[in-house]
Protein backbone atom coordinates (compact mmCIF):
# COMPACT_ATOMS: atom_id res chain seq x y z
CA UNK A 1 0.00 0.00 0.00
CA UNK A 2 1.32 3.55 -1.05
CA UNK A 3 -0.29 7.23 0.70
CA UNK A 4 0.43 10.33 -0.93
CA UNK A 5 -0.82 13.69 0.32
CA UNK A 6 0.20 17.19 0.41
CA UNK A 7 0.56 16.93 4.10
CA UNK A 8 4.19 16.10 5.95
CA UNK A 9 2.28 14.04 8.74
CA UNK A 10 0.79 11.48 9.16
CA UNK A 11 -1.90 10.14 12.29
CA UNK A 12 -2.00 6.26 12.97
CA UNK A 13 -5.32 4.61 14.77
CA UNK A 14 -4.78 1.32 16.07
CA UNK A 15 -8.80 0.38 16.91
CA UNK A 16 -7.78 0.05 20.45
CA UNK A 17 -10.95 2.07 21.53
CA UNK A 18 -13.16 -0.62 19.70
CA UNK A 19 -14.32 -3.00 22.21
CA UNK A 20 -17.55 -4.52 20.90
CA UNK A 21 -18.56 -1.47 19.09
CA UNK A 22 -21.80 -1.95 17.11
CA UNK A 23 -21.68 -0.57 13.45
CA UNK A 24 -25.13 1.10 11.44
CA UNK A 25 -25.43 -2.09 9.83
CA UNK A 26 -25.14 -4.31 13.03
CA UNK A 27 -22.01 -5.89 12.64
CA UNK A 28 -20.01 -5.29 15.92
CA UNK A 29 -16.04 -4.32 15.84
CA UNK A 30 -13.50 -5.88 18.20
CA UNK A 31 -10.87 -4.25 19.48
CA UNK A 32 -8.03 -3.37 17.10
CA UNK A 33 -10.59 -4.56 14.24
CA UNK A 34 -9.16 -1.53 12.19
CA UNK A 35 -7.07 1.16 11.07
CA UNK A 36 -6.84 4.36 10.07
CA UNK A 37 -4.21 6.40 8.55
CA UNK A 38 -5.13 9.89 8.55
CA UNK A 39 -2.95 12.49 6.93
CA UNK A 40 -2.17 16.03 8.66
CA UNK A 41 0.44 18.92 9.52
CA UNK A 42 2.34 18.38 12.47
CA UNK A 43 0.95 18.22 15.21
CA UNK A 44 2.08 21.93 17.58
CA UNK A 45 3.68 23.51 14.50
CA UNK A 46 2.49 26.64 15.26
CA UNK A 47 4.53 26.25 18.51
CA UNK A 48 7.53 25.01 16.67
CA UNK A 49 9.86 27.56 13.99
CA UNK A 50 10.97 25.24 11.61
CA UNK A 51 7.87 23.37 11.43
CA UNK A 52 6.16 24.35 8.24
CA UNK A 53 3.06 26.73 9.66
CA UNK A 54 -0.55 25.38 9.67
CA UNK A 55 -2.40 28.56 9.91
CA UNK A 56 -4.65 29.45 6.84
CA UNK A 57 -4.89 33.26 6.53
CA UNK A 58 -8.58 34.94 5.00
CA UNK A 59 -9.01 35.05 1.32
CA UNK A 60 -6.26 31.33 1.01
CA UNK A 61 -7.07 28.08 0.19
CA UNK A 62 -6.76 25.11 2.11
CA UNK A 63 -5.70 21.86 -0.21
CA UNK A 64 -5.97 18.97 1.27
CA UNK A 65 -5.41 15.83 -0.65
CA UNK A 66 -4.43 11.95 0.12
CA UNK A 67 -4.21 8.93 -2.09
CA UNK A 68 -4.03 5.30 -1.15
CA UNK A 69 -3.06 3.35 -3.93
CA UNK A 70 -3.26 -0.62 -2.81
CA UNK A 71 -1.65 -3.49 -5.33
CA UNK A 72 -1.86 -6.96 -4.94
CA UNK A 73 1.80 -8.90 -6.38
Amino acid sequence: MELWSNQRGVQFYSGTMLKDSKSKGGAIYKQYAGLALETQGFPNSVNIDHFPSQIVRPGETYKHYMVYRITAS
